[in-house]
């Protein structure tokens, strides 16, 4: 089935009701999509202070009521513990468990944030002719961890996520100047080139997410990737967290064309 022309409220339906269960990249094009990350509210002032200070890996979409499932901003009728396609839940910094359903584990305590993923700019990529591999071949985006450190913020510290994308050097001066416009979905390039001057040794070894080809005469170009606030977690170790698997979004009713600066 091509879910990129179905709308958002019917791929969320179809996720609601266990009928996706897969990444969402390449879906209902057009639309923005999102990360996740649920925190106690006794650590989720920390966490949103370190989004601010961590704005190009974690860039504020909306940050949910104390207690509230309900999406308000960023779609209608969505429930935050139930349209994403797969969760993972984090104890102390492990993980403990994947799940298509976490409703039977929100607290009247939990807080949410939704925060910009770089799926949102694929399709402006598309359209100006700049290639998006994993899309070509039917995977999840690569991701890898980096030695880039975030700033600190209460408890939370750790390592930058990126995702990659290859594709030759006059494509990624392109692909810079279209996602520099797109600041709440992690706008510009982190970097661009030789991988090991950001701590990644194998290329071909992605920590999230599946390889991609890359052909010859192209080059590796990295966005921050909303994965970032899963490093954070194995790192400051909250006592409970619950994120989206990597490549598994909330798929929002709001315009990408609405995110640009």
């Amino acid at each position: 089935m091509d879910y990129s022309k179905m709308s958002p409220a019917k791929v969320r339906q179809l996720i609601r009701e266990g009928k996706i269960t897969g990444q969402t990249s390449g879906m209902c094009d057009g639309y923005a999509q999102g990360n996740l990350l649920v925190l106690p509210m006794a650590q989720a002032y920390d966490f949103l202070l370190f989004t601010q200070r961590n704005p190009k890996p974690c860039p504020i979409l909306e940050v949910g009521d104390t207690g509230s499932r309900l999406v308000k901003i960023m779609a209608e009728n969505a429930d935050i513990a139930t349209d994403i396609p797969r969760y993972r839940v984090w104890e102390h910094g492990i993980m403990t468990g994947e799940y298509t359903d976490v409703s039977h584990l929100w607290r009247d305590d939990f807080v949410y944030f939704l925060i910009g993923c770089s799926f949102s700019f694929e399709g402006e990529l598309l359209s100006a002719g700049v290639p998006v591999r994993h899309i070509e071949e039917g995977r999840n985006v690569p991701m890898y961890m980096t030695n880039i450190d975030c700033i600190e913020a209460g408890i939370f510290h750790g390592k930058v996520v990126v995702s990659m994308r290859p594709m030759p050097a006059d494509q990624a001066i392109r692909a810079t100047s279209i996602t520099a416009s797109m600041p709440r979905v992690h706008g510009a390039p982190i970097h661009i080139g030789d991988p090991e001057k950001i701590g990644i040794k194998d290329i071909s070894k992605p920590d999230f997410g599946d390889s991609v080809t890359i052909k010859d005469g192209e080059i590796p170009v990295f966005w921050c990737c909303g994965v970032t606030p899963q490093s954070v977690v194995m790192s400051a170790k909250p006592p409970i967290a619950i994120s989206h698997a990597p490549g598994h979004m909330f798929i929002t009713d709001v315009k990408n064309s609405l995110l640009k600066d």
